[in-house]
């Protein structure tokens, strides 16, 4: 790739004109001030740039890319941490189009039992778009709880539950006017190329920057597993290196996030017994500051063990892994897929009393803030491990199925967990290389990893 010649595009990693593996330092920039400017900043070799420097590496909000991805030359070795569309996943309205299409290809191409294995998503409407469809479904289900959220908010913003129909319409009376008409015409933000993505240069990938806000109405979860009586959701973190061809990690350990109240449904108002995200518990009067609300997956992994035994919940993670799969490969070939990007996502999955995993959401820029010392000392070996894989030293060889906490769970296709190639035609004895709640050793994994990478360049030179 040339450096263009358009005086307003900016270089990046122009400056040493060196191989990866020859350059000294690595020159990182982030304008996140939390857990991960820690792990920058004590990564031997790594240098913080200011302002307008030159950077390798950019830990980047989603608003950097929309004002400055098409307008910036990167070198082969730059990395950063967002794919260009990533909102075709993170946004609540465009993962579930994506899905559904999704859903439908697979029907048509390998029938009705493949096609059900997306089913792990409750039924969604855009709001107001669909809301001629979402009235249709509601009258044949009267009495069922539905729950209202912005598509393009976190931390729990905006988001209500209801069960009458004159809820909806004090909501959409409130987009009145001329909102409500921008609203239903078609949003320039939506517009699909004739690839089927949503164009790139219209859409709108900053959450907290929509003129106009978009809902989502969708099926509330009324039967939630319970723990101690009180809901919870699991966070999972998923990174991916590639979308063509699909190259996706999963981290070993995640957590359950507790709501502080008991659950029930005779109180739909109570943001404190059905939405579980942190930024609310923690304005709970009994949130416990020390305590927080979070079980470790592997505490989570062993209760659930303990009460269904090993075999429920083997089938429980496996479930979970599809749902990682299947909506990695829905947003595909609609996600720009540039060698540049890497996409640590946050997954939020609730399970229900019949321990079928529904996914949430899905994260493009999932807190890394710590709400307890466990909490940091999770995401500090996740952010480290997340930086060994994508590997700016260039000391991987790339057949790598661990690193860390990171395991390989897809290179376009399924990795198994034996070595070798394993027969897929039947698979037979296919065991998917996923170990989400087990064991993570990642110290003494990352030691012997890269000690044996030292042995094998020490005999090749």
């Amino acid at each position: 790739m040339s450096r263009p010649k358009n005086q307003n595009y900016k270089g990046h990693g122009l400056s040493k004109g060196k191989e990866r593996e020859q350059r000294a330092s690595i020159r990182f920039k982030t304008t996140l001030i939390n857990t991960l400017m820690d792990v920058l900043r004590h990564r031997p070799g790594w240098v913080e740039v200011k302002d307008e420097g030159e950077w390798d590496f950019y830990w980047c909000d989603v608003s950097w890319l929309r004002e400055n991805f098409d307008h910036t030359y990167m070198d082969e070795h730059v990395r950063i941490s967002h794919f260009r569309n990533h909102y075709e996943l993170t946004r609540k309205n465009y993962m579930v189009k994506n899905l559904k299409r999704f859903r439908k290809q697979l029907e048509r191409e390998a029938g009705k039992l493949e096609a059900a294995k997306c089913d792990f998503f409750p039924k969604t409407f855009e709001m107001p778009c669909e809301y001629h469809l979402f009235v249709e479904e509601f009258r044949k289900n009267p009495g069922i709880t539905w729950i209202m959220k912005p598509v393009a908010r976190s931390q729990g913003k905006g988001i209500f539950l209801f069960r009458r129909l004159k809820d909806i319409m004090d909501w959409r009376k409130g987009t009145a006017g001329k909102k409500l008409t921008s609203l239903e015409a078609p949003p320039a933000r939506s517009a699909v190329n004739p690839s089927g993505s949503h164009d790139a240069r219209s859409s709108d990938d900053q959450k907290d920057e929509i003129p106009v806000e978009n809902y989502v109405a969708q099926r509330y979860i009324e039967n939630p597993y319970l723990i101690g009586g009180r809901k919870f959701d699991l966070r999972v973190y998923v990174l991916v290196m590639s979308y063509l061809p699909l190259r996706a990690w999963l981290y070993r350990d995640g957590f359950a996030r507790f709501s502080n109240t008991r659950f029930t449904l005779s109180s739909i108002d109570d943001q404190y017994v059905h939405l579980t995200n942190v930024a609310v518990q923690k304005t709970s009067p009994d949130y416990h500051a020390k305590k927080g609300c979070k079980w470790m997956l592997q505490r989570f992994r062993q209760y659930l063990a303990s009460k269904h035994g090993p075999e429920a919940v083997e089938t429980l993670f496996s479930d979970m892994d599809n749902i990682f799969v299947r909506s990695l490969q829905s947003v595909q070939k609609v996600i720009i897929s540039d060698k540049h990007c890497f996409e640590l996502y946050g997954y939020d999955i609730l399970i229900d009393e019949n321990l079928k995993p529904w996914l949430l959401e899905v994260n493009a820029s999932p807190s890394l803030t710590a709400s307890s010392q466990e909490d940091y000392e999770l995401k500090i070996c996740l952010l480290e491990d997340t930086l060994h894989v994508v590997d700016m030293e260039a000391r991987l060889t790339g057949r790598e199925k661990r690193v860390g906490g990171f395991d390989l769970m897809w290179n376009d296709g399924p990795v198994s967990r034996e070595e070798g190639a394993p027969d897929l035609s039947g698979m037979g004895n296919f065991v998917t290389n996923t170990h989400l709640g087990c064991i993570n050793d990642r110290n003494n994994q990352l030691r012997q990893l890269f000690r044996s990478l030292q042995s094998q360049k020490k005999a090749s030179s």
